[in-house]
């Protein structure tokens, strides 16, 4: 069997991978949402999130607005984290932070029988600047999103809930989805750290790299 390889030119190899991802995809889609559910795709060749990926009104906006503020980014895995433009990011103010491998969340979450993510978004809730949270591996760390929430110890500019897994996943995106706060969850198991950076930094190139 012969392979044809074909010749594109390092440069052009992203802008030529969205142009098949364009299409491929199985329907159309909202031109201001666009930008991210392509990159979606693109960091996980998986068309499911064309349909799977959901946006609270007005999302992009606010999520704009808030990275345009210098908003902090935060992140449950040290992989979401460096899979985030941090140069692109901090062109408008802005930061990334992950409190996963903190001792003190670790030494908190022993004594308390919880998972070290849910503490470290309670560390986050300390941030006194506009704050996203990137939740693509932990569902805990979404459900104590939306307690905190509830609580009125947080008021997050953008929730992205992409955690993946089994236990709590879908139960967790489903609860943030009733929140008062912007958000953008992919619904059902699929989701991940690559997701979340992915989406992370679709809205930060919508303002340019």
């Amino acid at each position: 069997m012969k392979v044809e390889l074909e010749r594109v030119a390092p440069a052009a190899i992203e802008a030529r991978s969205f142009e098949l991802i364009e299409r491929e995809l199985p329907h159309p889609i909202d031109p201001a949402l666009a930008p991210i559910v392509k990159r979606v795709i693109h960091t996980t060749a998986d068309f499911d999130y064309a349909d799977t990926l959901c946006f609270s009104a007005g999302v992009v906006d606010a999520a704009l607005e808030a990275i345009r503020a210098g908003a902090v980014i935060v992140t449950d895995t040290s992989m979401a984290m460096a899979g985030i433009n941090k140069r692109a990011l901090a062109k408008h103010g802005g930061e990334v932070r992950c409190f996963i491998a903190d001792p003190e969340v670790a030494e908190a979450a022993a004594m308390r029988g919880v998972t070290r993510s849910s503490v470290a978004m309670e560390q986050a809730a300390a941030i006194e600047r506009p704050l996203i949270f990137a939740i693509g591996n932990a569902p805990t760390a979404l459900v104590r999103v939306y307690e905190l929430i509830a609580e009125g110890r947080l008021k997050p500019r953008l929730v992205i809930g992409v955690p993946v897994g089994f236990v709590n996943v879908v139960q967790s995106k489903e609860l943030i989805m009733t929140a008062n706060v912007p958000w953008i969850v992919a619904r059902g198991r699929k989701g991940g750290s690559n997701v979340a950076a992915a989406i992370c930094n679709a809205l930060i190139y919508m303002l340019g790299r």
